[in-house]
């Protein structure tokens, strides 16, 4: 299994909104719907109102790779700049 954290910083007061637009678009049922996907889950910090913890799970690295060139990553990619400021990602290994 190959495991990654996503720390998203929203531009202030969008948390909420780029989580609905992920939603309403389709994106996030997409993505839980690829070949390989285990686990994708976002969870919103109790303590920055403006940060968003991403944790994905897959069966290997490959399936992965292969899922950020899907058509609707490339979606996710456009809507970030108006509501993600930035993104910090890393490796672990969930037992």
């Amino acid at each position: 299994m190959y495991t990654i954290y996503v720390v998203f910083k929203c531009v202030p007061g969008k948390r909420e909104e780029y989580i609905e637009k992920l939603k309403a678009e389709g994106i996030v049922d997409a993505i839980r719907g690829e070949d390989g996907c285990i686990r994708y889950d976002y969870y919103f910090s109790e303590k920055d109102p403006d940060e968003i913890l991403l944790i994905e799970a897959w069966e290997s690295k490959k399936h992965q790779e292969i899922h950020i060139e899907q058509p609707h990553m490339v979606r996710l990619r456009e809507l970030k700049p108006d509501l993600v400021l930035s993104t910090e990602l890393g490796e672990f290994e969930l037992k």
